[in-house]
């Protein structure tokens, strides 16, 4: 699994590395993100890349899995 740390970054910097990720097509990824609007973003782009993303709110952060 790789993990994506975008606690705290501006967008596009959260989907960026999101896809980063994606595209290296090791399996799982779990972003973490600290915004509403990122982990709607980063949903957005797992569809995109034909990719599941399953995502909970962690006290007041995001996590989100891509599969």
């Amino acid at each position: 699994m790789i993990e994506v740390d975008a606690r705290g970054l501006s967008c596009p910097e959260p989907v960026m590395l999101a896809d980063q990720a994606i595209k290296k097509g090791e399996g799982t990824v779990k972003v973490l993100v600290s915004e509403p609007h990122q982990k709607t973003n980063i949903e957005k782009l797992a569809k995109s890349r034909g990719k599941k993303a399953t995502s909970k709110a962690v006290g007041s952060e995001f996590e989100i899995i891509i599969e």
